[in-house]
């Protein structure tokens, strides 16, 4: 099949792209920002201009190509300072505001950092560090200050010239003290990015919720750079508690989504709809609904009006990415008229790596290679399956002041991911999950444990779970042990309220059953563990699966059979 692509605009870097779209785009708003309970427009026009001033104000005080921090919520000061700093001060470095003091000293220290610009919820966390310091708060000062010097002539910060080859993006993937890795991009590896993916999927005239941290290069490059580049309006939703409500205010039109936020969206709907006494109903609808999509004829906005408006009324797109996603929460949603486009990319390339196309897509799959970039699987088994490899514009240039890390991973210009998966016969590629995880059993069968956690998932009275390898001496094999956090509100509902652990136990139980009378008998779960509390995550909401390591001996020590 030939793959329909859409027109993109060439960019050189982030500076062009930026230019380019103000004189496209102009009075359009590039951001909603809530003032006195409101959201209120911020036009391309006036961001060009902020950005311009925020720089030349910067100029005079930061030295050039030096490092500055950006840490904070996600804002608009947020966004302006990002792209000030990468288009002509140095080195832009976004840190989770959620990092520890300590966490955010080092990275300070390892990338030598001239300048901390920061929200008032971080100021504490960065009061210790000997750098130049600007709060949000002073960037309406800092903009008057830049906008007088642009009026006296000084122009040396716009027209100073940009490296499209030399590091200006520096992104920490790892919160460990003494570990992070800092992954080195430049203005090269963002824009053919931006083209790449956005020849893929139509985004015109749409207004984004972003709700991920913009520290996260999914977030910063999908939710920000490349709503900017496609003249888009950009929303910031308020939290997570606000967002059915931020979604009716702006009136949204996509959104970016990691796996939990979806699955616990589309999860409360059906919920709604069995609590009501109305599932049945509404499985005949999307019934009644897919055999008319036969004839291309979609009835989901009138028969799903009550759904469409639980996501604003206006909503078209889902976008997810960070992890894998169970394909019956992509067919649900796609059923009740929502598309959910599902993508693969790492903070090493980007980070898009593929994508599914909006006209072309598989429930099962993480999309076809972004155009420019290659993907390969080496050492694959007799399946099919092996590391996934990536190569393009898109690689980053390596990992800061490491280069014997960096040569495990990049070899001749390509990218060996860590992630193991396969590419079907139409170049859609699948991932089956990572090789630090897969567990070899004594016979040489591979054993994912994403495999099994995704079945796990599916029974509703699972909220999460982790599926792990422990050796038993006696056999000389592995035993394969679930992890498994109930999900308490469906057992409230279920049991109107009242439920007991052997309740817990039974339905658990069930679930574990029913995922091996499904698989293989050498991926058969030989002990289930049921958890008091969640697994713990970091703030792109993917669980720690270093830190169940540290608690696994206790947690034996509570396992059931299978």
């Amino acid at each position: 099949m030939k793959v329909k692509m859409y027109p993109v605009r060439k960019i050189t870097d982030l500076r062009h792209m930026m230019r380019t779209s103000v004189e496209e785009f102009g009075e359009r708003a590039a951001f909603l920002v809530k003032e006195h309970d409101e959201y209120q427009p911020i036009s391309y026009n006036q961001y060009k201009a902020d950005i311009e001033a925020l720089g030349t104000a910067l100029w005079e005080e930061i030295p050039k190509g030096s490092a500055v921090i950006v840490t904070g919520e996600n804002c608009y000061e947020w966004a302006i300072t990002y792209m000030a700093v990468v288009c002509g001060i140095g080195v832009i470095v976004p840190v989770d505001k959620e990092l520890p003091e300590e966490e955010i000293q080092n990275i300070a220290k390892i990338c030598e950092a001239k300048a901390i610009i920061y929200s008032a919820k971080t100021a504490d966390k960065i009061k210790h560090i000997d750098v130049l310091k600007y709060s949000f708060d002073e960037i309406p000062e800092l903009i008057k200050k830049g906008n007088t010097l642009l009026e006296m002539g000084r122009k040396e910060y716009l027209e100073t010239p940009i490296d499209t080859e030399e590091l200006n993006i520096l992104l920490f993937t790892s919160g460990t003290t003494g570990v992070s890795k800092g992954v080195m991009l430049n203005h090269r590896n963002i824009c053919v990015n931006l083209m790449s993916m956005c020849s893929m999927v139509k985004i015109w005239d749409e207004v984004f919720l972003s709700v991920l941290p913009l520290h996260h290069t999914y977030e910063c490059t999908c939710g920000y750079l490349c709503q900017i580049y496609r003249g888009t309006t950009i929303a910031f939703c308020e939290g997570l508690r606000y967002i059915t409500k931020n979604m009716k205010e702006v009136k949204v039109t996509k959104m970016l989504c990691v796996p939990l936020l979806l699955e616990s969206m589309y999860h409360k709907i059906m919920s709604n709809a069995e609590k009501s006494g109305k599932l049945e109903i509404l499985k005949k609808a999307i019934a009644l609904n897919n055999n008319m999509k036969k004839i291309r004829l979609d009835f989901s906005k009138t028969l799903f009006k009550d759904i469409h408006a639980a996501f604003g009324g206006y909503m078209n797109t889902l976008i997810v990415g960070g992890a894998p996603i169970d394909p019956s929460i992509v067919t649900g949603l796609e059923d009740l008229g929502i598309k959910v486009i599902q993508g693969y990319g790492l903070t090493e390339c980007a980070p898009i790596a593929a994508l599914n196309k909006d006209d072309w897509s598989k429930a099962d799959s993480a999309g076809l290679p972004l155009p420019g970039v290659t993907l390969g699987i080496v050492d694959a088994d007799e399946n099919g399956i092996g590391e996934i490899t990536i190569a393009g514009g898109n690689v980053m240039m390596g990992y800061y002041k490491d280069p014997e890390l960096t040569a495990t991973v990049l070899k001749d210009g390509v990218y060996y991911s860590g992630d193991l998966g396969y590419l079907d016969k139409d170049n859609f590629l699948h991932i089956t999950g990572r090789k630090k995880n897969v567990i070899v059993t004594a016979n040489g069968k591979n054993i994912f444990p994403e495999e099994l956690e995704t079945y796990l998932d599916r029974n509703k009275f699972v909220k999460e779970s982790i599926v792990c390898g422990v050796m038993n001496e006696k056999k000389k094999d592995y035993d394969l042990i679930a992890l498994i956090f109930p999900d308490e509100e469906v057992f409230a509902e279920h049991y109107n309220g009242t439920y007991t652990q052997a309740d817990i136990d039974e339905q658990i139980k069930k679930a574990v059953t029913d995922v091996n009378n499904l698989v293989q008998n050498y991926k058969r779960l030989d002990l289930f563990v049921i958890r008091k509390d969640e697994f713990e995550k970091n703030t792109s909401k993917k669980i720690k699966r270093f830190v169940i390591k540290d608690t696994l001996n206790e947690d034996l020590a509570r396992a059931q059979k299978a």
